[in-house]
């Protein structure tokens, strides 16, 4: 296992200085599961729950999460994103709300980070817009998918 950059020679945390590399395109596509039950799949495709379009506002809230990841995650560094996209797929039958984010930006390190955390508050945010029909509800999956981009070039989760 390599050395926890996060951590310096004492081991204490600290945030890494990424001044001395160049800046290049950067992607990462992450995704979070909510499983509900076909019933409250089947609402949420309808856009009819009671607190309102579940879908429109898990991706106004999960595009917002990954703008904010800078102030939510204390060693990461803050990044002007030129994108984020979040696609929302409901499968009814099988009760799956699967939340998918890409984050773009052109810096010296990558948007894994924002990925993976606007996913996971657009999950959160399925959870809590549904919570009043299904207690039951489950973020079962935050996963990374992809990332482009710095030194690693490109790289897939094969497990995924």
């Amino acid at each position: 296992m390599s050395e926890l950059t996060h951590l310096d020679d004492q081991g204490a945390a600290r945030m890494v200085d990424v001044g001395a590399k160049p800046e290049t395109d950067r992607a990462a596509i992450a995704r979070a599961t909510v499983r509900v039950s076909p019933e409250t799949a089947t609402l949420v495709a309808r856009g009819d729950a009671s607190k309102g379009d579940v879908v429109a506002v898990a991706r106004i809230a999960a595009i917002t999460a990954a703008k904010k990841t800078g102030d939510l995650i204390p060693l990461c560094h803050p990044l002007g994103l030129t994108s984020v996209d979040v696609d929302i797929a409901i499968d009814e039958p099988a009760g799956a709300i699967v939340v998918t984010c890409e984050a773009r930006c052109h810096a010296r390190t990558g948007v894994e980070m924002e990925a993976m955390t606007g996913a996971s508050v657009g999950a959160l945010t399925v959870y809590d817009m549904v919570k009043g029909v299904e207690r039951g509800a489950q973020i079962e999956q935050v996963v990374l998918l992809e990332k482009r981009g710095g030194r690693s070039g490109h790289w897939r989760n094969g497990s995924a």
